[in-house]
């Protein structure tokens, strides 16, 4: 394929594309979970080959100078496949929902009119880093029954490869054509840019990576594109709340890892609760090396810490820290007045991605709901569940925060469609 001029090769795979999903999207239900299960043992089976490829790619990225958190997204753990091959099998006894018709009702002129789900058809999707993301965008559209193009980044093309080998293997001993799912085989970029302007074979393209890429990808692309472009995720500790739960998932939600997108990167803390909460928190924060950007109040009350030895790790916040997702050990904090004051800061800083509120007051809970404008709100919950695993979905494709068509993590549902179907017999229009 090297000897393939990129526009030549983009287009075959975007007309393969265009012709599998007319074949998955007719194939029983049987098939697709057939395929499904078989890509979980594969995976399972084959981890010491994943790990060889996964490695190859590491070394490079490592000698390359890649930092440290885009390496860690690199990682093809055993507990990173056994999870995408748990979301495999959570597909495959999930319902399947194509073909569904909903909302029927008989009108005035005795037609009867539903809609019908329907698969989009050809989805891109271009990411980076994490090779898992190959899986499960595979294994979303062999459920969901589109097509799929894969561009993985080209520190992950080995693993990707590998990933990639196993599913067109599942896919063919289920009986579906392996073009149901195409990875792109070179990592020159303009293969992005043929992707991306093919509006004959691809009905939507789903960047997932940074905020560079979605940005070029949002600006380029002649296709519809569901996106998100950053992750500034807020916990707000109201008055009142569980103290020592507020402490338990203020940690979890920066701290479990720096990377997703889903981590917190900005706490927000009533006035009410400050002095109680912020040194337990902040005690905590600093044991693990976080750095804390902080309002003038909150690094009033932290410096005052006595288990916190390090101080230098306290510092003022920027006006800028309060948009920044730092995907790393570091968390801007700020003490509100109260809830009203936090919902205006969320809905002003944030990304709209994903935002917690811990708190005892069931006022308070539904207001945060109701006005905290995210495609995830939560109500004493940890940021990071913000997941299609973690929501039963099986797997996800990636987090929208847009507000149309798909918004949070998108799975299934949100690679679908919904055409009106009418019934009738034998009605005119009079």
């Amino acid at each position: 394929m090297k000897d393939i001029p990129i526009d030549q090769l983009m287009q075959a795979m975007g007309m393969k594309a265009k012709t599998a999903s007319a074949q998955v999207a007719r194939a029983p239900a049987a098939i697709k979970n057939k395929a499904l299960s078989g890509l979980a043992g594969l995976l399972r089976a084959n981890l010491a080959a994943l790990a060889q490829a996964n490695q190859r790619d590491l070394d490079r990225a490592g000698a390359s100078g890649l930092a440290g958190p885009l390496l860690d997204r690199l990682k093809l753990t055993p507990a990173i496949i056994e999870t995408v091959a748990v979301g495999c099998e959570q597909l495959a006894v999930m319902p399947d929902v194509i073909g569904d018709i909903i909302g029927m009702k008989e009108q005035p002129s005795g037609i009867r009119v539903g809609q019908m789900r329907v698969p989009i058809g050809v989805f891109g999707m271009i990411y980076e880093s994490r090779p898992n993301v190959t899986i499960e965008a595979a294994s979303l559209a062999i459920k969901s029954g589109n097509a799929c193009i894969l561009r993985g980044g080209s520190e992950a093309i080995e693993s990707n490869k590998a990933l990639a080998g196993l599913v067109q293997q599942a896919l063919t001993g289920a009986g579906l054509p392996a073009d149901v799912v195409q990875l792109v085989p070179t990592t020159d970029r303009e293969a992005v840019g043929q992707l991306i302007a093919m509006p004959q074979y691809v009905d939507v393209i789903i960047p997932r990576g940074g905020k560079g890429l979605i940005e070029r990808i949002s600006r380029d692309a002649k296709v519809p594109v569901i996106k998100h472009l950053d992750g500034n995720c807020h916990v707000y500790v109201d008055d009142p709340c569980d103290m020592a739960m507020a402490v338990k998932v203020a940690d979890n939600a920066k701290t479990q890892k720096y990377s997703p997108c889903n981590a917190t990167e900005s706490l927000l803390v009533a006035s009410g609760a400050a002095s109680t909460f912020l040194p337990l928190i902040g005690a905590i924060y600093a044991a693990k090396g976080v750095e804390m950007r902080c309002d003038e109040a909150a690094a009033h009350i932290l410096r005052g810490v006595t288990a916190i030895d390090n101080v230098a790790n306290i510092v003022l916040a920027t006006e800028q820290d309060w948009y920044e997702e730092y995907l790393a050990p570091i968390i801007s904090i700020k003490i509100v007045a109260g809830l009203d004051e936090a919902i205006a800061h969320i809905n002003q800083y944030s990304s709209h991605h994903t935002d917690a509120i811990i708190t005892r007051d069931h006022v308070h809970a539904q207001r945060f709901l109701r006005e905290v404008d995210s495609a995830s709100v939560m109500v004493n919950a940890s940021t990071r569940f913000a997941d299609g695993f973690e929501f039963g979905l099986g797997a996800e494709i990636g987090i929208s925060t847009d507000k149309f068509h798909a918004r949070g993590p998108v799975g299934i549902d949100g690679l679908t469609s919904l055409k009106y179907v009418v019934l009738g017999s034998g009605e005119v229009r009079l």
